[in-house]
């Protein structure tokens, strides 16, 4: 699976966030109280629900399944001019990312594994320290083997350094 890359530009994000790890993953609960509450949020660029996570720099150089991070189930939006009760703003910084175009399960960790293990290691790329996000459009059915979403993953050229 080869991803093509883009460039990003900058987002703006409103949403809700819970810490988790791998090995206590509260994927479900964050979803199940943002769906909910996202009706509230009324300047969506799309109907794309945005899956986010916010990575300490050291979360892959030290990668264990309890390392903590951020999670985000967000929606794209214009401005940060109406940002409902109980819901944050993000601002997601753009740049560089390689794009999956996935087909599975989003419990299937394969792809990630992929994406880690053989592309990223053998590409011209380095991970990059910045958000990775889900793009989770119309063929996105959750927990489905026909579900399709976009993986985007932030990168930088290993011949620079910033």
């Amino acid at each position: 699976m080869t991803p093509r890359i883009e460039y990003l530009s900058d987002k703006k994000l409103i949403g809700k966030r819970l810490t988790m790890s791998l090995a206590n993953n509260r994927t479900g609960e964050l979803w199940q109280n943002f769906i909910p509450k996202r009706r509230e949020i009324t300047n969506n660029v799309s109907n794309n629900l945005i899956s986010m996570q916010v990575y300490k720099p050291t979360y892959f150089k030290d990668f264990n399944p309890t390392n903590e991070f951020e999670k985000w189930a967000t929606v794209e939006v214009t401005n940060f001019e109406n940002v409902p009760t109980e819901m944050e703003a993000f601002s997601l910084a753009g740049g560089l990312y390689a794009v999956f175009d996935y087909k599975g399960s989003g419990n299937d960790p394969s792809i990630f594994q992929y994406i880690f293990g053989i592309w990223l290691p053998s590409s011209e790329y380095l991970l990059d320290d910045r958000p990775h996000f889900e793009v989770l459009g119309d063929r996105y059915k959750n927990n489905d083997p026909n579900s399709e979403e976009e993986i985007w993953i932030p990168i930088r050229l290993k011949n620079t350094s910033y």
